[in-house]
């Protein structure tokens, strides 16, 4: 019996499966690390208390899961539409490019929360402008966005090497970023957040721009299931044939999940844009457009389960770098074996346990 049709409740779908799979992935990980003589319960425990045992930990654990917010929602956007947006990593390197410039224009003149908007709304329209023309080669010539998509993250990166070398660079200066922005141009760190708890944030760079990444969240989670666009959305991404029978056009939505996702995309670059460096540098996105990618997956599409999934990565990477220092046998490539592992357990092989969770709920349940 195929059980890919077979409809499960939603808390087995996006509660039990995941965490299945999650402990499948933690499982083969600790098996890594006793196969080099290391205890994994030991390696978990330095693991958890290193993201979340103390008030800065949590600061930076909360640092890494903004960027992963906003690129998993850029990745989810697509998805829905039946696109897979594997240029998100690119699209944030040109949103950077779109906020620094909205804070090296204002930051002399105005506050950081008139800056803030205009910021947005720049680092949007510029991951936009780099998701658009993918979107116009599938919509309008049929080129298949994975391949234009990651073509594109080739053709920012030269272009933003470029810009940081030749013409934002701060003259007399080796280093390839803009000069630092004034406090007008850097969003605030969330200090009162952590005090909330009893912490301190110390120096984790934990900055407003986190705000905004919920907010985001609320917003997709209302464009996708509320509005006549996200069902327009959905359906083109469930069957290209039927939105195409109830006169759905195809080139306008394709057009306008690209440019959303792009946009999404280009807005993580406040986080360590404007808020961490408080400067525009080569290679800032370090990866959080391709770890969207798992987030997404992880978080199967919807915006609760993206940012519960961009907490997990923010946990292993601020964890993973307090257990390499604190278990020196465990180096930052394990780290990476272990993110990897959690990668392909709940996301490539999300559905590896399916059939047998559904003969077993058809069991207990009498259907």
């Amino acid at each position: 019996m195929n059980t890919a049709s077979v409809q499960l409740p939603a808390w087995i779908n996006y509660g039990v499966i995941p965490l299945l799979n999650l402990a499948l992935a933690f499982f083969f990980s600790g098996l890594v690390v006793w196969a080099i003589g290391e205890s994994p319960v030991e390696a978990l425990r330095l693991l958890l208390i290193g993201a979340l045992g103390r008030g800065e930990g949590i600061g930076f654990t909360l640092f890494y899961a903004t960027s992963f917010i906003f690129t998993g929602l850029s990745v989810a956007v697509a998805i829905h539409a039946g696109l897979f947006n594997i240029g998100s990593e690119g699209q944030a390197y040109l949103g950077g490019l779109g906020a620094a410039l909205v804070a090296l224009s204002f930051d002399r003149y105005v506050p950081w929360y008139v800056t803030m908007p205009f910021a947005v709304i720049g680092a949007a329209l510029f991951g936009a402008a780099c998701a658009a023309i993918p979107a116009w080669l599938q919509a309008k010539r049929g080129s298949h966005i994975v391949i234009t998509t990651i073509m594109f993250n080739f053709i920012t990166s030269s272009l933003m090497n470029y810009l940081l070398v030749r013409v934002l660079i701060v003259p007399g200066k080796m280093a390839p970023e803009t000069r630092t922005f004034l406090e007008g141009g850097q969003l605030p760190k969330l200090d009162w957040l952590i005090s909330m708890f009893g912490g301190r944030l110390g120096a984790a760079p934990l900055n407003f721009s986190f705000l905004i990444a919920l907010v985001m969240c609320f917003l997709v989670w209302v464009l996708i299931w509320r509005t006549k666009l996200g069902y327009e959305m959905r359906t083109l991404g469930i069957s290209p044939t039927a939105a195409s029978y109830a006169g759905i056009p195809y080139a306008k939505i394709v057009m306008i999940a690209m440019l959303i996702s792009g946009g999404l995309a280009g807005m993580m670059a406040l986080n360590p844009v404007m808020g961490a460096s408080a400067r525009l540098q080569i290679e800032f996105v370090g990866g959080a457009g391709f770890v969207g990618i798992a987030v997404s997956l992880m978080g199967r599409n919807h915006p609760v389960g993206i940012i519960l999934a961009a907490l997990l990565f923010g946990i292993l990477y601020q964890g993973g770098a307090e257990l390499s220092f604190d278990m020196p046998s465990i180096t930052r490539d394990m780290i990476v074996v272990i993110q990897g592992l959690v990668i392909l357990f709940a996301g490539a092989l999300e559905y590896m346990l399916r059939p047998a969770i559904v003969r077993l709920y058809q069991q207990i349940s009498g259907k």
